[in-house]
């Protein structure tokens, strides 16, 4: 049986009647009060959340020659402008899971930092084992970080402002933007007379914000005061870059890239907001079928390369058939690639032939996510024992939530047999899902999700029918793992007698 008692970097965990809470530190480390102004500014930053980050190696981007109608849309406007004399400084693009939204926001922040007309990036992510890129508290800190190291005048006006405002990182998001930002843009464009000011910033994901709380949200009675909710998070953003945007001296196009939820449509909504720009549906004004078309076509023919298949494969028609079946949906072709393409245990041209047979259990008009659904329910039954594989993705999940999901820890928790392999059993058909980190390389390397829609399917009873799990019974899953896991801990050091679990593993070892 492993020795191992403690797990690899983990730190913090609280089980309190099976909710589960961990004091993992924020994002934000402890500073030197009499450090620099900017070391104090760069220990209250998301890093992960930026554009660039090692974090987003994998992230997607837009395959070459597709989306390119949007992004040079967007280019010329953030470059150019719209035109008008008093131009707005804010677009909306927004568009259904799986529209390739972060693809088109990833590549263009790409671009602009290629032409130098970057000024900041912030990707938002609810999966994130960063909390930084999870909630709002760095988001203008990061901003601000990154702002200031375009010029030096720019750099120094947002270090004097730290210095003489030294709890500003400790202030709301509305005093931070003054302080760190606007304040710091008015002195630099009114006295510089060096190149103009220019270029664009990129929030994606901001649908994905999760709100802080500031109270404790166990008090009840009529003193209790209710949770935040995620919309007024992020409701309170949209209003900060709003701000912003209507300050005459500041010089950055901003572009926002949501899912439509109810309280971008209704910030952005031209008729209570007339100071910003049209929104930008991608499933309405971006047609995507073409550009799904071309990243088919592409990424078969690498495919029938590798493989030496004949110039006829794929069938006649097979592209259109997944074409259709996207429905515009661009996270549905990218996962038929991968699992085409991760090296499963059957062929890829009898994958390719099941994927064609998989049909909607209910097919309408209305619901473009049916086949997405399909087909992550045919990928999701391919593993041993579904029900089970289902669970270690909602831990996955959690723990994700709690502090980086070490592929290490996360198996010594979760599974059976200590000595054993569950994880490769239950997850090793899943590789086009979620990124499992090789056996080699398990200590360092998280767990992660290829897309989001993976988890609103398993969250959905109405998407993912037989294989929804309810809350209570995920909370349960964890908490016996945690008090399986510290029963085996206690048995290796000889405190308590074998739990009939210890003995079954042992008698396999």
């Amino acid at each position: 049986m492993a020795t191992t008692s403690n797990f690899h970097k983990a730190h913090g965990f609280r089980i309190d009647n099976s909710n589960f809470t961990n004091h993992v530190t924020n994002h934000v480390t402890n500073v030197n009060p009499s450090a620099d102004p900017l070391s104090k500014l760069e220990a209250r930053v998301a890093a992960g959340a930026i554009h660039d980050s090692a974090e987003r190696c994998d992230a997607p981007k837009c395959h070459p020659e597709t989306r390119v109608a949007v992004q040079n849309n967007l280019y010329r406007w953030i470059v150019d402008g719209d035109g008008e004399s008093q131009p707005k400084k804010m677009v909306w693009m927004t568009g259904p899971a799986g529209t390739g939204k972060t693809a088109v926001m990833g590549s263009l922040a790409d671009r602009c930092a290629a032409n130098g007309v970057l000024g900041a990036t912030f990707f938002f992510a609810s999966w994130s084992a960063s909390i930084g890129r999870r909630r709002k508290t760095a988001f203008i800190t990061t901003v601000a970080h990154q702002l200031a190291k375009h010029r030096e005048d720019l750099k120094n006006a947002v270090s004097a402002a730290i210095e003489k405002n030294p709890d500003v990182l400790e202030k709301n998001l509305h005093v931070q933007m003054e302080t760190l930002i606007l304040a710091p843009l008015r002195e630099v464009v009114r006295q510089s007379e060096g190149p103009e000011l220019r270029g664009a910033i990129i929030v994606d994901g901001l649908d994905e914000c999760e709100a802080e709380q500031y109270h404790d949200t166990k008090i009840t009675g009529p003193q209790a005061t209710p949770p935040r909710t995620n919309a007024q998070d992020q409701l309170e953003i949209l209003q900060v870059l709003q701000a912003a945007s209507l300050d005459p001296d500041f010089p950055f196009r901003i572009l926002i890239a949501s899912r439509p939820e109810p309280v971008f449509r209704e910030f952005f909504d031209p008729g209570i907001n007339p100071t910003l720009a049209q929104k930008l549906d991608l499933n309405v004004e971006h047609n995507a079928d073409a550009d799904i078309t071309l990243f088919l076509e592409a990424k078969f023919d690498l495919i029938r390369r590798r493989y030496s298949f004949p110039l006829s494969w794929p069938p006649p028609g097979t592209i259109q058939t997944l074409v259709e079946n996207a429905s515009g949906q661009f996270i549905y072709a990218a996962t038929v690639i991968r699992l085409l393409d991760t090296r499963q245990r059957e062929p890829p041209k009898a994958l390719l032939d099941a994927i064609l047979k998989v049909k909607a259990t209910r097919k309408t008009s209305s619901n473009p996510l049916e086949q997405l659904d399909a087909l992550y329910m045919r990928i999701l039954e391919s593993s041993p024992d579904p029900p089970l594989s289902v669970r270690w993705i909602h831990a996955i999940d959690t723990f994700a939530s709690w502090s980086p999901a070490y592929a290490f820890n996360v198996n010594m928790l979760l599974q059976m047999d200590p000595e054993g392999n569950e994880a490769e059993h239950l997850l090793g058909t899943l590789h086009s899902l979620i990124q499992i980190p090789p056996h080699s390389n398990q200590t360092t390397t998280e767990y992660g999700f290829y897309h989001k829609s993976l988890l609103d399917f398993l969250k959905d009873p109405g998407r993912c029918g037989k294989l929804y799990v309810e809350e209570s019974e995920r909370r349960v899953f964890i908490w016996d793992a945690f008090v399986r896991y510290k029963s085996d801990a206690m048995v290796l050091k000889g405190v308590v007698t074998p739990s009939f679990h210890t003995r079954k593993a042992s008698s396999t070892s």
